[in-house]
C-alpha cells in the first residue's frame, strides 16, 4: 500500500516533479517509523525513529528529492540513512544510492527494512562515519545529506564530479540550518541558498558494527 494522500498533499505544497511524487506514492512512509508512531506515519512532519534521531518531514524529502533533479542510473551518496525512507525514495527515482549510516541500531533495521521492499538491487549500506565519504565507490553524480554539519565537509564535495551537486543542511545552530545546493566546478562549487530547515546535528565517530 502506498500512500497516495500524502502525494497529493505534497503536490498541493509546490512538489511539482512527477517521478518524485510517484516514488513517494509507491511507498508506505508507515512502514519506515517505529510501531508506536505508524499512526502518524502519513503527518507531514519528522517522526522519531529512536536513538535521537527522525525521519525527515515527508514535505523535505519531496523537496529535496526534486532539488536534486535525480535521473535514472545515476550514483547517489547519501549521508545519514536513517529509517531508509530518503533512501528508498532515491531508488525508486533510479538512483544507484551508496547511503551511509553513524548509528549501528538505525543501520541494521535500514537495511532489514530496504531488503523486505527489495531495494537493495539498488541501494548499497554501509555503517559508520559518513564525514569522510564513500571515496573508493566516488565519483558521485549528486551526494544528500539528511544531517546537518556546521559547514560543508571537504572531503564530500571532493567525491562529486564536476557539473555534479551536493544538497545539504547546513549551521552550526541546532534547531535552524540554510538547506544549500553546490554545484560542481572546476573551481570548486556554487552555493546555493534554497530554504531554513532543521535537522538533527550530523554525528561523528560511532562505533562500527562491521
Amino acid at each position: 500500500m502506498g500512500d497516495e494522500g500524502l502525494a497529493r498533499e505534497l503536490s498541493l505544497r509546490g512538489i511539482n516533479d512527477r517521478r518524485v511524487l510517484d516514488a513517494i506514492r509507491s511507498l508506505d512512509r508507515s512502514q519506515f517509523v517505529p510501531a508506536s508512531e505508524r499512526a502518524r506515519a502519513t503527518a507531514d512532519q519528522p517522526l522519531p525513529i529512536g536513538h535521537g534521531q527522525t525521519i525527515s518531514q515527508p514535505y523535505i524529502v519531496g523537496f529535496m528529492s526534486q532539488a536534486l533533479q535525480v535521473q535514472p542510473g545515476e550514483r547517489i551518496l547519501e549521508i545519514g540513512t536513517g529509517s531508509g525512507y530518503q533512501a528508498a525514495v532515491l531508488a525508486r527515482l533510479g538512483a544507484d544510492v551508496y547511503s551511509v549510516e553513524i548509528v549501528p541500531q538505525l543501520a541494521a533495521q535500514a537495511k532489514e527494512r530496504l531488503q523486505e521492499l527489495g531495494l537493495l538491487d539498488r541501494i548499497h549500506l554501509r555503517q559508520g562515519d559518513g564525514t569522510p565519504g564513500w571515496k573508493e565507490a566516488a565519483p558521485f553524480d549528486a551526494i544528500v545529506l539528511t544531517a546537518a554539519p556546521p559547514r560543508i565537509p571537504e572531503a564530500l564535495l571532493d567525491q562529486v564530479r564536476v557539473g555534479g551537486r551536493l544538497l545539504a543542511p547546513v549551521g552550526e545552530q541546532e534547531d535552524l540550518q540554510q538547506l544549500v545546493l553546490v554545484r560542481r566546478t572546476t573551481a570548486g562549487g556554487a552555493v546555493e541558498r534554497l530554504l531554513s530547515v532543521r535537522f538533527v546535528p550530523m554525528i561523528r565517530d560511532a562505533p562500527r558494527l562491521c
